[in-house]
């Protein structure tokens, strides 16, 4: 991975470990999402997928739950890679996207249960952290 020098002076960008053996369950579908989850809690990308598959099937408080777990595992992560609670997390690296969709997901239903604050602060934290990620699941 390239990592290029932040020529204005900010922090330099976040990337999440990968996790391949999490990967390889969930690509294969040897596993749910929920296994993943419980074999991996640390793993973003299992609880954005359950918080995405409960807010698809209308179960909101449901997701909202997931979304949540998976926000502040992906934090937890965020703070042992480096981060210090600002910079850009790239979409583009897949190791980070399963925080960011938890962000999003974390978003949309507390929008759905009328947290507006929330929902308007993880908007903002989504498009502050990756522009990519807030043009690809903010609809």
């Amino acid at each position: 991975m390239t990592t290029h020098k932040n020529l204005l002076g900010g922090p330099e960008p976040t990337y999440l470990p990968e996790n391949e053996e999490a990967y390889r369950l969930l690509d294969d579908e040897a596993l749910a999402p929920v296994e993943v989850a419980a074999k991996f809690p640390t793993f973003s990308p299992a609880w954005a997928l359950l918080a995405e598959e409960a807010f698809g099937r209308g179960a909101v408080v449901e997701s909202y739950a997931y979304a949540r777990t998976g926000y502040h595992r992906g934090l937890d992560a965020l703070r042992r890679a480096g981060w210090k609670g600002h910079g850009p997390i790239p979409w583009e690296h897949r190791a980070n996207q399963g925080f960011l969709r938890c962000l999003a997901a974390l978003a949309r239903a507390a929008g759905e249960i009328g947290e507006k604050d929330e929902n308007e602060r993880c908007w903002q934290f989504l498009k502050d952290s990756s522009a990519e990620a807030y043009a690809e699941l903010h609809a």
